[in-house]
């Protein structure tokens, strides 16, 4: 019953591609041929004389069948047997159905697939068939016939599949944020009715081709989408920072869309139009998978030969992210051959990118040292290398682990003891030892000690600060590290307190001198008040105007100083109140203003000290 049901199929479909020749207007077909005369010959063999009914068409079809099974079966192939006129109606029925597929401006027109197109098919294979068995014949008019009427179906097949391939807009926006490439089932379905089409006729490689070219040019649509241009060696030379910048960040869009999507979504797509032949899927995917990806390593070998600096770094490291990335995505999508060998590939240029990146932290500690400014930061406030340089250690430290990864290959040793520092964690500290070295030199530029401690400080508690905010800093470099620069700062703290307040609190400290009799010596005593207020007013008139910006330290340090000078001040009124009559007469602050006026000191600004007498 299968039988007589596909010869049915198959006389309705040979009868509705059969028409009279006063009935046939001449059809568009491919440019099969560089001369009008085949054109011409493609044109009259398309059209048969008589109408064939149905039930002749289904015989043709069988006769097919059964020629082909003879000339198989025959032992002398140097003599072939009559070639039924069945042969002939059945290559012009091929011909009569290509020419049905071509729309009036040539092109090969796109559907789903009909029953005309399932039986075209199968005739096809047919053909082919019938062709490979005239092969083992010497060469005949009727092989000659057989193998131009193949290769015209065949032709018509590329145009087919190219403009299946190419008729979806693959890589269009929509599909960049999916992942999903735009096929409709339909399409790959017939996609690889096509592709299994060719390749049992022996067409594999143009089949292959058609594919491979495609699909690259499907790449090339996401570099467009993208806005992305590939660019050389020497353009990447002459490119200014900012421009090359804008392309980098480009083209790591573009490399993470093909770690993401492109290679999970092209292998889908590939294995699916080659499920019959999971060999060709795997070698054409592989291709595929190698051109982009040494299209991407191109581009990333072009800026690694340009110059290099400290500003840099951080997109180098983007880029050697994204191609750690993009391994993972190869290991996953390719065979393993195509793997191993892709992922060297890929893993040299990232090796590469990391020895730059590399050197170009290192370039961090000639930045330092050089920066010998020979005018001091007003105020003792934080230098803007401190800012800098502790800003740029916190953004590498977000890198942390392809750092770690990059000292640890260009040190040349993968393990290293659990007490000792990374080789990372080492170059880190060397970074900010230098730092302490630069800006002790700076402190010097000071002729005020107390405001060479101050900067000092200031500069020091941001570098705490900075550490104590990056949890990366603060791992690397340890809490041991950290309690030591801690204990440092607060020595800073201490030589201002010394520098500015002791002479203060000496004065403030010191037995109340007693003339002869055992009287208070009020001469002395109205002296060490005059000069409190002398020494008081010059400290306050003069570090009101530094800078401690950080709120938390510059609360310490009021508190710290209140702490030292109101109890020794009270002190001193009390008895200075004791032994002079009309003694408010004389002083010139009360405690609360003296703790007011601590309270002025650090901000920045100047301020006026009015009579604070009550």
């Amino acid at each position: 019953m299968e039988k007589i049901h596909h010869s049915e199929k198959a006389a309705s479909f040979i009868g509705r591609h059969v028409r009279r020749k006063s009935d046939v207007s001449t059809p568009k077909t491919p440019d099969l041929s560089t001369n009008d005369q085949h054109r011409s010959d493609v044109k009259e063999n398309i059209i048969l004389e008589d109408e064939i009914d149905d039930q002749t068409a289904g015989q043709v079809f069988q006769e097919i069948d059964r020629f082909t099974e003879t000339l198989s079966a025959v032992d002398d192939k140097s003599k072939p047997p009559d070639v039924p006129e069945s042969v002939e109606t059945f290559l012009k029925l091929i011909e009569s159905g290509i020419a049905k597929y071509y729309s009036a401006n040539g092109e090969a027109k796109l559907g789903k697939i009909t029953e005309d197109d399932s039986f075209f098919l199968e005739a096809v294979k047919k053909i082919a068939k019938l062709s490979n068995a005239f092969g083992d014949f010497p060469s005949t008019p009727s092989l000659n016939r057989t193998s131009a009427v193949l290769q015209r179906a065949m032709s018509f097949f590329e145009d087919l599949l190219r403009d299946l391939l190419e008729e979806c807009k693959t890589w269009d926006r929509s599909a960049l944020e999916t992942g999903e490439l735009n096929f409709p089932p339909e399409v790959v379905t017939r996609m690889t009715t096509i592709a299994s089409t060719m390749i049992e006729a022996g067409y594999e490689t143009e089949c292959c081709q058609v594919y491979s070219v495609a699909r690259r040019n499907g790449f090339n649509e996401l570099l467009k989408n993208l806005k992305f241009d590939m660019i050389s060696m020497d353009d990447a030379q002459k490119m200014q920072w900012e421009t090359l910048e804008a392309e980098i960040a480009k083209w790591i869009k573009v490399a993470k869309h093909c770690a993401g999507i492109l290679l999970s979504g092209e292998r889908d797509l590939c294995d699916s139009v080659f499920c019959n032949s999971p060999s060709i899927s795997e070698i054409l995917f592989s291709n595929l998978a190698r051109a982009v990806v040494i299209q991407l390593l191109n581009f990333v070998d072009a800026v690694v030969l340009t110059r290099r600096f400290v500003e840099k770094l951080f997109k180098y490291l983007d880029m050697y992210e994204t191609l750690r990335n993009l391994v993972q995505a190869i290991n996953t999508s390719c065979s393993e051959n195509c793997s191993r060998d892709l992922s060297k590939e890929i893993s040299a240029i990232a090796d590469r990118v990391g020895e730059a990146a590399a050197s170009i932290f290192c370039d961090l500690e000639n930045s330092i040292k050089s920066d010998t400014a020979k005018t001091a930061v007003p105020g003792g406030a934080i230098h803007p290398l401190t800012s800098y340089v502790m800003n740029y250690l916190e953004y590498t430290c977000e890198y942390k682990d392809a750092m770690e990864e990059i000292f640890r290959k260009n040190a040349g040793s993968e393990n290293q003891a659990e007490d000792q520092p990374s080789p990372f964690a080492k170059q880190l500290m060397t970074a900010m030892d230098l730092l302490d070295a630069n800006l002790s030199a700076k402190s010097n530029l000071y002729k005020d000690q107390s405001l060479s401690h101050i900067f000092l400080m200031n500069n020091g508690r941001y570098i705490l600060q900075k550490i104590k905010a990056s949890s990366e800093i603060l791992q690397l470099v340890g809490d041991t590290w950290y309690r030591t620069r801690s204990t440092v700062v607060r020595q800073y703290h201490k030589n201002y307190q010394r520098e500015t307040w002791g002479k203060v609190l000496q004065n403030l400290n010191q037995e109340v001198a007693h003339s002869k009799g055992g009287k208070v010596n009020k001469a002395v005593v109205k002296e060490r008040m005059k000069t409190f207020n002398t020494q008081f007013e010059e400290i306050h008139k003069t570090q009101s105007t530094w800078v401690v910006s950080d709120e938390q330290l510059q609360s310490e340090l009021r508190v710290a100083i209140s702490a030292l000078v109101i109890p020794a001040y009270r002190n001193l009124l009390g008895r200075f109140r004791q032994n002079l009559e009309k003694a408010d007469k004389y002083i010139k602050y009360q405690p609360e203003d003296v703790e007011a006026l601590i309270d002025e000191l650090f901000d920045g600004n100047p301020t006026s000290m009015g009579k604070k007498k009550t």
